[in-house]
């Protein structure tokens, strides 16, 4: 059953729709697509379904949502702790 939410191709994130505990499935394509969760997560909150540099944007529903702090492995919660949002930064 799908516990996450991914609308289009180029995100790589998915948005829970349901929580997990580290280790569950996290399926957003009704069993076509999934990955294991590295750590629990809350509804609401993002799993990395692609490996994700330091440096490279994160993509949720087609648009970045900011920058990777440190390498995001596939199944991590990606949260504040490893995400700084770029909108409204300073262009320099």
């Amino acid at each position: 059953m799908r516990n996450a939410l991914k609308l289009h191709p180029a995100d790589t994130v998915v948005t829970m729709i349901a929580d997990v505990s580290a280790g569950e499935q996290v399926i957003w394509d009704e069993g076509l697509s999934g990955v294991e969760a590295l750590d629990a997560v809350s509804f609401g909150h993002k799993v990395a379904v692609v490996a994700i540099e330091a440096g490279s944007r994160v993509m949720k529903y087609g648009a970045s949502i900011g920058m990777a702090t440190e390498p995001i492995a596939v199944g991590r919660h990606v949260h504040v702790h490893n995400l700084k949002s770029v909108r409204g930064a300073a262009k320099g």
